[in-house]
């Protein structure tokens, strides 16, 4: 089994289903008491959000490129950012290390493939709704054209990522208005898929809510780097 490097904290709500998402899937495929072998470098989120609001993204990727480099030292086969938005900055982290990065678009955008999804709405941050280096890496790379909500259901989205369940605070009540968004996107927008793409919103909503294709990317990402760690068809190259 290869080791995953995992720079986590943002939010450790969302690192914590990663770590028991890869265990869970490790334990499935190889049966017994196996688990998955990883190193977490988990960052305080205060201070990266402070950056975030304050577009200081040249900071952010010092930071990331510093977690990159300290887990490829300590062992570290292949590298995994447990968080959308700071997928921003995955070039210069590819750039700064000799092993690979398990890019989270990258296996969203194969999942919404062999699920035939044509039209795909993105849920996230506004900075990955709103700056291009996700939706670009969906298009450019994968042919995938993402739909973004409008700036009012953007700005909901975001509060409830940062005041809620970054805080780990679910509340029926944000379900139901995260809900209203993607049917409102279904009818206006003729929707047919969900990219749940902050790490956070499967603690909020999931396939069992809607009927069309749910992609939660902390799932869909912990499921390539279970590949990649087990040498599974389907795993980033090397």
């Amino acid at each position: 089994m290869r080791t995953l490097g995992l720079i986590g904290g943002m939010s450790w709500e969302s690192t914590a289903v990663y770590y028991r998402l890869l265990n869970e899937n490790v334990r499935a495929r190889l049966g017994g008491l196996s688990s998955a072998q990883l190193l977490l470098y988990s960052v305080d989120f205060a201070p990266i959000a402070k950056l975030q609001a304050e577009d200081d993204w040249p900071a952010l990727t010092s930071t990331m490129v510093d977690a990159a480099r300290r887990l490829e030292s300590a062992g570290a086969d292949a590298i995994m950012i447990c968080a959308n938005t700071m997928h921003r900055m995955a070039d210069d982290v590819e750039a700064a290390i000799s092993v690979p990065l398990i890019h989270i678009a990258d296996a969203t955008a194969e999942a919404i493939k062999r699920s035939g999804t044509k039209r795909p709405l993105l849920l996230a941050t506004r900075f990955a709704m709103e700056q291009e280096f996700y939706t670009r890496r969906l298009s450019g790379r994968h042919g995938i054209g993402a739909i973004i909500p409008p700036a009012g259901e953007r700005a909901i989205l975001h509060s409830l990522i940062f005041d809620e369940l970054c805080r780990g605070i679910v509340k029926p009540e944000s379900k139901a208005r995260f809900l209203a968004i993607v049917e409102r996107a279904r009818k206006e927008d003729g929707i047919d898929g969900v990219i749940l793409g902050c790490t956070e919103f499967g603690m909020l909503a999931g396939q069992d809510d809607l009927d069309i294709p749910v992609f939660d990317t902390a799932l869909i990402h912990s499921n390539a780097g279970v590949d990649f760690a087990l040498g599974s068809a389907g795993a980033v190259d090397e």
